[in-house]
């Protein structure tokens, strides 16, 4: 009988206990594994960023670099909620280009991020207190660090991959699919009303001008047109409109020319616009909205704060389609 209960304890020994112990393993290998998983994720968030004023690259850890763009991109003074929307747009934006140009981006090969607007804008605190001064730091940083903070790891996401997620200052009451403005047409990029922009700085403008100023600035560009003051009303014909109101084609004496083309050579807000000709002698140039009106609307998105949007909220109705995931 004592002989059954050795082989019983020998049995459960072999079948339970050394099989648990083989799983554990040694405490100080698995410590020692933890241990470099997190020191390699660690130098994951260190980014490279090509710094447009002093022509260097600076190593920056991802989420003061993401405070930087807030800063940079969006009014302080705006709702949280649109600010923690702007911090996860802007991580997103720097994962996608992290992923997208391993090797530098073609237009500054030394990083896949730089400092200006062709990328994200970008400030450090030195160029903050600079540019507002230590009173504003005092203000306005702690709540840039609360939004950024509070949506650590959060990105947007389609189909599980990290999204391009465009933004722009105003809309005009409605955002612009992506194939209206750039190249490809994206499924998160989808044109959307964005109806609480009022109080936006340059939601309307007009860029006023005498007949021959304008005739002369057309005729930089387009040499080859014959207009007149007598010939304008003819000669100038709006061919289409984007069904979110923004000019696609203009004929100008038989020459097709893009919105884009007219708003770059008159420095317009958007190209959402109109062309009035005064009995004065001067030409309006009146335009609605600022930016290239796809993806989410930053004055928009303050104006779903203040209505107590959350920003999940505010980012799933700018991007179309999308998911709000933790990635780290």
């Amino acid at each position: 009988m004592r002989e059954l209960g050795l082989y019983l304890i020998f049995l459960l020994f072999i079948i339970i206990i050394i099989p648990i112990l083989l799983l554990i393993g040694g405490p100080s290998d698995t410590k020692y594994k933890n241990r470099v998983i997190e020191e390699d994720l660690n130098k994951e968030k260190i980014i490279k960023v090509y710094n447009i004023n002093t022509k260097e690259v600076e190593e920056i850890e991802l989420d003061e670099y993401i405070k930087g763009v807030v800063a940079a991109e969006m009014p302080a003074a705006f709702a949280i909620e649109a600010l923690k929307a702007q911090a996860v747009a802007a991580r997103t934006y720097a994962i996608y280009h992290l992923e997208k140009f391993k090797n530098g981006h073609p237009d500054h090969p030394e990083a896949p991020l730089c400092t200006g607007i062709h990328c994200q804008a970008w400030l450090s605190k030195d160029e903050l207190i600079k540019l507002h001064s230590e009173n504003w730091m005092k203000e306005y940083w702690p709540k840039i660090e609360q939004a950024v903070d509070s949506t650590r790891g959060l990105i947007i996401t389609y189909n599980g991959k990290p999204i391009e997620p465009l933004f722009h200052s105003t809309s005009g009451g409605m955002t612009e699919d992506s194939e209206a403005v750039f190249a490809s047409k994206l499924p998160y990029l989808r044109s959307v009303p964005s109806p609480y922009e009022d109080g936006a700085p340059k939601l309307r403008e007009v860029v006023k001008m005498t007949v021959d100023e304008f005739i002369s600035k057309i005729k930089s560009k387009y040499p080859n047109v014959k207009l007149t003051k007598n010939n304008l009303q003819q000669k100038i014909k709006l061919i289409e409109r984007s069904h979110s109101g923004r000019v696609m084609k203009i004929m100008i004496d038989g020459k097709i020319v893009s919105g884009r083309e007219i708003r770059s050579l008159f420095n317009l807000n958007s190209t959402n616009f109109k062309i009035i000709l005064r009995k004065n002698g001067y030409i309006e140039i009146e335009t609605i909205g600022y930016g290239h009106g796809v993806g989410m609307s930053q004055w928009g998105a303050n104006g779903m704060a203040k209505k107590g949007s959350t920003f999940k909220e505010i980012l799933k109705h700018y991007y179309t389609g999308v998911e709000i995931k933790k990635i780290y």
